[in-house]
């Protein structure tokens, strides 16, 4: 138990993300794929239920005793928020109003972010977008863990902490390894997420907004639904850093599994990605792919291979730039 991880640095590779020649090269063949590349019809309606579902939850745990209050939290409250942060991240790529009303998407997103108790979506789109253009890069990709957690979070003990803290890393990481000045856009989601705070600490009391918190640390730390965040990108076998699942825990996260697809295109909504996969079948079919994020957790945390290390890495032109 306390013995420290394999991995002693990330894995360095120096050539570009598979994805982008993956793009080209399936546009060429299934021109038909251009069509997936519309606004899900369906997303306003489903983050506006969960939204809604969040508020009469708060109104329900005025008088639950407090260990009822954190069960809830993680049971039913950690499931909608860690789903609505999916949303908000299908929602980034502008697949609620379509590319060509990016106010109204970054708007919703504000919306979705409710529940949270905290602004996150503005923040959010501001470092996806990198995540998407430079994967892996080395001071741009904020999606990966900085070399304190590679060395600090390397046994099966520390890694089940680092699982836990996952919300804490992902909110304090993009302030070390890339800050970015305030947008006008994360000025506007903070006051907002303050004031609804404020209006539920005014109605309700301090217990609805103590569950719509808990629900969010809860539900983004260790859970089942976290595996997602190992499960996407960390190097489970050498040579592949991105990896779909396709179970059923698709139903409530918005199709975040096909992230191999997602990556390949990343305007195409979750609704539709399993349709990428139906009418290219060649190009993700033979890829490993995981069968359980319940599994990816339990391996990321007992298996000496994997740690914060255990991503690929590279050096990225305008890294360089900024030396």
């Amino acid at each position: 138990m306390g013995n420290c991880a394999g991995r002693s640095d990330f894995e360095w590779v120096y050539t570009d993300q598979p994805h982008t020649q993956r793009r080209k090269e399936m546009l060429a063949k299934y021109p038909a794929i251009k069509d997936l590349m519309r606004p899900d019809p369906y997303i306003k309606w489903t983050v506006t239920g969960l939204v809604l579902s969040q508020l009469l939850a708060c109104w329900l745990v005025q008088g639950l005793a407090w260990r009822w209050l954190f069960f809830w939290a993680y049971a039913f409250g950690g499931c909608v928020n860690h789903s609505l942060t999916l949303a908000i991240h299908d929602i980034s790529h502008n697949t609620a109003f379509g590319t060509g009303r990016p106010a109204h998407n970054r708007w919703f997103a504000i919306f979705a972010n409710l529940p949270m108790g905290v602004p996150y979506s503005a923040s959010f789109k501001k470092y996806h977008v990198d995540h998407h253009r430079y994967l892996g890069g080395d001071g741009l990709d904020v999606d990966i863990p900085t070399r304190l957690e590679g060395w600090l979070f390397c046994t099966p003990a520390r890694k089940l902490l680092w699982l836990v803290l996952q919300p804490f890393f992902y909110s304090l990481r993009p302030l070390c390894v890339n800050p970015k000045a305030v947008t006008r856009m994360e000025v506007l989601n903070t006051l907002v997420q303050l004031l609804v705070d404020a209006a539920i600490f005014a109605l309700w009391g301090i217990k609805p907004v103590a569950y719509l918190l808990a629900s969010s640390l809860l539900g983004l730390g260790l859970h089942p639904i976290s595996g997602h965040f190992v499960a996407e990108h960390y190097m489970f076998l050498k040579g592949h850093e991105t990896y779909s699942y396709y179970g059923p825990l698709n139903w409530i996260t918005f199709n975040v599994g096909y992230h191999m697809e997602h990556h390949d295109f990343p305007s195409i909504p979750g609704c539709n990605l399993p349709l990428v996969r139906k009418i290219a079948p060649e190009y993700y079919d033979h890829l490993p792919q995981h069968h359980s994020w319940v599994k990816v957790l339990w391996d990321f945390v007992f298996e000496d291979s994997l740690g914060p290390y255990a991503r690929v890495k590279r050096v990225c032109k305008l890294a360089e730039d900024r030396l």
